[in-house]
């Protein structure tokens, strides 16, 4: 598979006109932005896993039935000290970078203090996270950069240490109903403690600092303690419902003293990171209105949780989907060392996921039996048992296993629906199907073609739409038998039936996560070209609108 996870990947700046075969529909227009690591090599240096390569942003633009594709890397601080160097200077989670042999003492005892106390990577390579009218490139530090989602230049980088005081983040934030922000991240061993900060950006500032960023504006909803100082959880998403919101601190932790004296070890970051089987997985569930955290303490046993699908309320109970590992051994195998074996011999390692559904009562009864289950619906099978102390124990429903990069009709978001969009990792982290499960009836949905390897499937609803699966799914695929071109599937979300596809003539990289902005939802005019795009901003605008 090194065709798809370590062949560096040429940017196409300027739009590439598609092939387009089938019919688009006339309804569907605006752009398909997306993100993930396109360059593993650095002259003579290697990443050691698929996370680390450097971020490479392409979209593809959907107008009157035509489409066009570009891409561009992310001009982070990180990649251009690396290009600058020809060689691999900043440190990613599983890659840490050592200084040039030949360079003299002081830039070598430069670079271990920078890793004692390490300034983390802006190499934003994960997902775009929407914020107002602005669009950021997001991983999981403390660092966003800003871009121009018509261009894909790179613009300011923004630091949520300055305004939310936090170390890490979340990339995979939610937006509620008026389009504010919600993210959560970690604050290490500040003034003597390790929290988890709930904050929100709002979606619009006030009209005297109009010229401010809805960032300059975020602000701290809620913070939990860690129960570790040292060792905070690790955690990439998190869940939300109409009044609550959902955290998972999971037993797959950081060790933050390991962090420290990684560098001199001469280990990885990732290394740091550890699963411990005999701990327990704690279900926080914060109140939105009070911006206080239940005082009922929820857990369940010990997992790893990537991916949260959707949570609801139903008759008192909080109902939340994940999708679920019994251990980490999903993140090894994204090493590149691992990825490049053959198929058959990569799926002896993988961990098949699970998704699960938990029940969480929100008001438990003091009085109820120990041993007693506390949800009492006809729609799942979870259950929560009361024990001794407050304390209540959540045994999951198996909904089904195999899906990952789990996507819904955001419309549905916080609240009950029936459909969940994925992709098929049965027997492999590489996905080679998408899924339409159906939680009502049990049942799936798939579309497969030979050779052919889906990203994560967006669903974009038709204007006006009732049905929840009214709408069209998108998914950029990867073709790893040349010549037949990679290209943009647009599929009928109800049946799962193919309405088109746009061939790129371009070597397109695999990507993780990204948005749909519709032309309704955005003005290009109001998206500022940064310094490095403006001596040729006359040339963008006009390609823009080939």
């Amino acid at each position: 598979m090194d065709v798809m996870f370590a062949r560096n990947k040429k940017e196409h700046p300027e739009p590439v006109r598609a092939k387009v075969t089938g019919k688009i529909p006339a309804w569907l227009q605006g752009t398909l932005l997306r993100n993930g690591p396109g360059m593993h090599t650095v002259g003579e240096t290697r990443y050691n896993h698929w996370f680390d390569g450097l971020a490479l942003l392409h979209s593809f633009t959907i107008r009157d039935g035509e489409v066009y594709y570009r891409s561009k890397y992310l001009r982070s601080d990180t990649y251009n000290s690396n290009i600058e160097a020809n060689r691999i200077v900043v440190s990613e989670f599983g890659t840490m970078a050592y200084p040039d042999p030949s360079k003299n003492v002081l830039t070598k005892a430069f670079f271990y203090l920078s890793h004692t106390i390490p300034d983390f990577t802006d190499n934003c390579l994960i997902n775009i996270m929407r914020c107002g009218e602005e669009f950021y490139a997001v991983t999981e530090t403390n660092y966003i950069r800003k871009i121009n989602p018509q261009t894909l230049e790179t613009l300011e980088k923004v630091d949520y240490r300055k305004h939310v005081g936090v170390n890490v983040a979340t990339s995979h934030p939610h937006y509620d109903s008026a389009g504010n922000v919600l993210n959560i991240g970690t604050s290490i061993v500040d003034k003597g403690k390790t929290t988890y900060v709930i904050f929100k950006i709002p979606a619009t500032v006030p009209d005297r600092t109009k010229r401010k960023s809805p960032l300059q504006h975020a602000e701290v909803l809620c913070t939990l303690p860690s129960r570790s100082l040292l060792s905070p959880s690790y955690y990439h998403s998190f869940g939300l419902t109409e009044n609550h919101i959902v955290f998972l601190e999971q037993p797959f932790k950081l060790d933050i003293l390991k962090m420290a004296t990684a560098y001199i070890r001469r280990v990885s970051w990732a290394s740091c990171l550890t699963f411990h089987r005999e701990d327990k997985t704690y279900i926080h569930i914060i109140d939105q209105r009070t911006r206080k955290p239940v005082a009922t303490k929820f857990y369940t046993d010990p997992m790893v949780v990537f991916h949260h699908v959707n949570a609801y309320e139903e008759d008192g109970v909080l109902l939340f989907d994940v999708i679920t590992y019994e251990d980490n051994r999903l993140y090894d195998c994204f090493y590149l060392a691992n990825l490049n074996q053959d198929i058959e011999e990569s799926s002896k390692s993988f961990p098949v996921p699970a998704l699960k559904r938990f029940a969480v009562p929100l008001r438990t009864d003091k009085n109820a039996q120990v041993g007693s289950n506390l949800v009492q619906l006809a729609s799942t099978t979870a259950r929560a048992l009361k024990e001794n102390d407050d304390h209540v124990y959540c045994q999951p429903e198996l909904l089904c296993e195999g899906l990952e990069l789990p996507q819904i009709n955001y419309a549905h978001n916080g609240k009950r629906y029936r459909y969940v969009f994925a992709a098929d990792v049965h027997t492999s982290p590489n996905p080679n199907k998408i899924l339409k499960y159906d939680l009502l009836t049990k049942s799936f949905l798939k579309w497969e073609e030979e050779h052919c390897w889906p990203s994560e499937s967006l669903f974009v609803p038709t204007p006006g739409a009732t049905d929840e699966d009214d709408g069209i799914l998108l998914s950029a695929i990867f073709s790893s038998k040349p010549p037949k071109q990679s290209f943009l599937l647009i599929l009928d979300a109800r049946s799962l039936t193919e309405l088109a596809r746009a061939y790129v003539d371009v070597d397109m990289h695999v990507d993780l996560h990204g948005l749909f902005i519709p032309d309704v939802d955005w003005d290009p005019r109001k998206q500022a070209p940064s310094q490095e795009g403006q001596d040729r901003a006359a040339d963008c605008r006009v390609a823009s609108q080939t």
